[in-house]
């Protein structure tokens, strides 16, 4: 069957309309389980999800972003990417049984929720199962994300028909992970129109063992503020309220992430990687100065819409028992700008080029200035000290990573394209707080806030002539759109 020719626009729509779907999906779900679990199950999910994933980093072992640039760079050879999938593939299996294998001992020694722990092995297995790296690679993301999207759906539908109780906590969690595993095997279907046969005896997998752990230490220093952050607070304040308080912040802002530069850099990454192996370097300079004022008009936007809003729209969306969620978003906020800038480098310059190695250091360096401040501000601060370390030890990690891009993102660039942005958004928030004494109850206050605070944002952009504003929305967009319609127009 013949390839389709992998085009940009589609596959940031398709992966956008995804995030975008992540997104939905928790505002439909998290208001009622957030109060059927409560805070305390929520907490335990968190919790025990949290140590599962380490055991799955072990598994993937780097694969995701190493399998990606690997089948991008021989995207265009039939033979070569087919042995590649097969031996990233294979070794794959070879660390996921491993992981297992580790897994299984944990379980042995850790008597409390061991039940929840035996059930999240399928966790593992949907790390095994995982090829979404080679469509990736190949741009064909109608593959991962249709199939992803429809287990997701179906995942949710079985959560309403089944969990009613707090006590269906187990259940939740054994959905959640069965549906992620099902997503996993069902991309296994399409790999035979991208890859043909090859002889297993000649394939070496050894090579990438080596490779991968360049990708595998970033991968786990930075688990120490995504994922270690929550072991900690559980572990250190034996709170599991606050867990599930750190749980649903930290949700909240994955989406926000999620809509600001996630789907950009997946398309992108695999586009760069291509474009690296063609010596391209003035287009790769080119989308990357695309790229971040993309990520700086969503990034500035998000992070001061929710500082006005989080203290009316936590209560509102996950119930009363959440009203400290409000707070920790507020302070957790301008992480979506700090990290959008360090994703793009990492998505878009320092994989494709080959310069894993480099920004891994910058990473570890990070998660080590996290480790230390988490041990230091948890005891006394709980959920907030691990907020706190985070801000600092990713400001830390941008900062590095800016430094030694090698030119292809700018202090004087950020300050370019983001100042207006940063004007615009500040002006936002000063409305909005302005607003928020007179109005009256949270429903009525969230849904004035967040349109107007947004169309405030827009009008001083375009006011102030933003170049993201005038030559992206204005122009390509509305734009195309306007010339579209004058041709319609023509032809009738």
């Amino acid at each position: 069957m013949a390839e389709s020719r992998p085009s940009i626009k589609l596959n940031f729509l398709l992966s956008t309309a995804y995030q975008v779907l992540l997104i939905i999906l928790p505002f439909i779900t998290a208001p009622y389980f957030s109060r059927v679990l409560t805070p305390d199950g929520i907490g335990i999910n968190s919790y025990t999800t949290s140590y599962q994933t380490y055991f799955s980093m072990l598994a993937a072992l780097g694969t995701m972003s190493y399998g990606t640039r690997e089948i991008a760079r021989a995207r265009d050879d039939l033979e070569r990417r087919s042995r590649l999938f097969w031996e990233i593939e294979l070794m794959t299996v070879i660390t996921s049984l491993i992981a297992l294998a580790a897994w299984v001992v944990f379980i042995l020694f850790i008597p409390r929720y061991k039940t929840f722990y035996m059930v999240l092995s399928m966790g593992i297995l949907a790390t095994m199962f995982d090829i979404s790296w080679f469509f990736n690679g190949l741009e064909q993301f109608k593959f991962t994300v249709t199939r992803n999207a429809v287990f997701k759906i179906l995942g949710v539908i079985c959560l309403f028909l089944f969990v009613r109780r707090k006590e269906d906590l187990l259940l939740y969690t054994a959905i959640l992970t069965a549906s992620t595993l099902a997503g996993s095997i069902s991309m296994w279907f399409y790999v035979g129109r991208f890859t043909t046969k090859v002889d297993f005896r000649t394939l070496k997998i050894r090579p990438h063992f080596r490779e991968t752990l360049i990708y595998f230490v970033p991968s786990i220093a930075t688990s120490v503020y995504t994922v270690l952050d929550k072991i900690l607070i559980g572990a250190i304040t034996q709170n599991t309220q606050e867990s599930g308080f750190y749980e649903q912040t930290t949700k909240m802002i994955n989406m926000m992430k999620a809509l600001t530069f996630t789907s950009l850099n997946n398309v992108l990454g695999a586009r760069i990687s291509y474009l690296f192996e063609g010596k391209k370097y003035e287009e790769i300079r080119g989308r990357i100065r695309m790229s971040i004022n993309y990520i700086l008009f969503m990034g500035v936007g998000i992070c001061f819409g929710l500082i006005g809003v989080a203290g009316r729209f936590a209560p509102l969306f996950y119930g009363e028992d959440y009203a400290r969620v409000g707070d920790m978003l507020m302070l957790m906020s301008p992480i979506v700008l700090i990290i959008g800038i360090s994703n793009c480098l990492g998505s878009q310059y320092y994989t494709p080029s080959g310069k894993r190695s480099l920004s891994a250091r910058f990473i570890v360096a990070g998660s080590i200035t996290n480790l230390c401040l988490n041990v230091l501000l948890i005891p006394r601060f709980m959920g907030m000290g691990a907020i706190a370390a985070s801000l600092i030890a990713e400001t830390l990690i941008t900062a590095l990573y800016l430094r030694y891009c090698s030119g292809y993102l700018t202090l004087s660039v950020l300050a370019e394209d983001g100042w207006k942005k940063l004007a615009a958004g500040a002006l936002m928030l000063l409305v909005i707080r302005f607003m928020d004494p007179h109005l009256g109850s949270n429903l009525i206050a969230v849904l004035l806030e967040v349109p107007v605070g947004g169309a405030i944002y827009l009008i001083l952009l375009y006011l102030m002539r933003d170049s993201f504003m005038k030559d992206f929305i204005m122009g390509r967009i509305l734009g195309g759109l306007i010339r579209k319609l004058k041709r319609k127009g023509n032809r009738s």
